[in-house]
């Protein structure tokens, strides 16, 4: 596994926690990731990239949020399971607002992540919605 994906893994890991704590807004998760970066000096240290995508989802979180929102067919944000919102989240962050990471590789990666931290259906559902996304990305 990359570097990138480890880091990637960890940042849905605080996106997660900070979603099932109810600590959803830019303030909450942003004390959450500096609660995570103290906590883990001690074992093993959060990747500057996973730290990258938090405070790079936080600056976006409401485009994003409502991009998933009115893009997952069936499925409201909030009633997807939370494991799949903050893949989906880490995913869309990095197709839109990250140009160092080509849109093909984003889409995989969340993909991945689906495949592994989630449920058997979870992998197509994050592939169709970022898929999604990226068709209309020119049109964003």
């Amino acid at each position: 596994m990359s570097a990138r994906s480890k880091a990637r893994t960890r940042a849905v890991d605080v996106l997660y926690e900070a979603d099932q704590r109810g600590r959803t807004s830019r303030e909450d998760i942003l004390d959450l990731l500096t609660e995570r970066l103290r906590v883990t000096a001690a074992q093993t240290a959060l990747p500057q990239y996973s730290v990258d995508i938090v405070e790079g989802f936080t600056e976006h979180a409401e485009e994003i949020d409502e991009l998933l929102r009115t893009y997952s067919q069936g499925w409201a944000l909030e009633r997807m399971p939370a494991v799949d919102r903050a893949i989906l989240r880490v995913g869309a962050w990095e197709l839109l607002h990250n140009d160092d990471v080509p849109d093909a590789v984003a889409v995989d990666e969340a993909v991945a992540l689906a495949r592994t931290l989630s449920t058997d259906d979870s992998p197509a559902f994050v592939n169709g919605l970022l898929g999604r996304l990226l068709e209309l990305k020119p049109t964003l």
